[in-house]
């Protein structure tokens, strides 16, 4: 979503860099070691076991570990499925996080981030009747679609333009989630999505104050 009103680019923040390279070295990891003549499969297979979100630990299922029940809800987030899968996680996110940063600074960046995990990891428990794994950092990215999509509401109400560029970023991740769940055969956490973008969006609005001039340009 091009947008006249949002602020002036910066540069990565440490803590976007940080989450990347988290996500980036145990993919590679992952992926690396599964190969021959490594055949470490098993490490991978063990990170989702502990890591990973399972619906069936919030009912009957024993966790591995003390407060495995609690750690899943963001856990999930730094694991993925493949090279692939993280890739596209993470160039959104370097994407969508300057301008969350920007405005929110870096703890407040990471606080929103994380909380836009749980929410996901939330939506997916109370919708999904799947008992699969659940892992990706689309929750949480999808929570700074929540957010940009609020601040964009707000910056084009102060000033009396049309929201229909909003509108239409909306319905493109509608139609997004809808290809994409059935291009990977109803494979995709859509609940996740969901999840983290409704709680974006309600985290901007809850700590973002009304907005009263235009973003200054260099």
């Amino acid at each position: 979503m091009v947008s006249p009103f949002r602020p002036p680019a910066q540069r990565h923040a440490p803590v976007l860099l940080w989450i990347v390279g988290i996500c980036a070295l145990l993919e590679t990891a992952f992926t690396l070691l599964s190969l021959p003549p490594f055949g470490l499969d098993r490490l991978r297979n063990a990170a989702i076991m502990h890591g990973a979100f399972w619906p069936g630990l919030l009912h009957e299922w024993q966790p591995l570990f003390p407060g495995q029940r609690m750690t899943m809800f963001v856990s999930y987030a730094f694991l993925h499925g493949g090279f692939l899968h993280m890739l596209f996680n993470m160039l959104i996110l370097l994407q969508l996080g300057r301008g969350a940063v920007a405005r929110l600074g870096q703890a407040g960046f990471l606080l929103v981030y994380l909380l836009s995990a749980v929410g996901g990891a939330a939506f997916y428990g109370l919708l999904s009747t799947a008992d699969a794994p659940m892992l990706g950092a689309s929750g949480a990215v999808f929570g700074l679609f929540g957010t940009s999509v609020f601040w964009e509401l707000q910056v084009r109400r102060a000033h009396g333009a049309s929201f229909e560029p909003v509108l239409r970023l909306v319905l493109g991740l509608v139609v997004m989630n809808v290809v994409l769940f059935f291009l990977v055969g109803g494979m995709l956490a859509w609940q996740a999505h969901l999840g983290g973008f409704v709680t974006g969006f309600i985290l901007a609005w809850l700590v973002t104050p009304t907005l009263r001039h235009r973003w200054r340009r260099p």
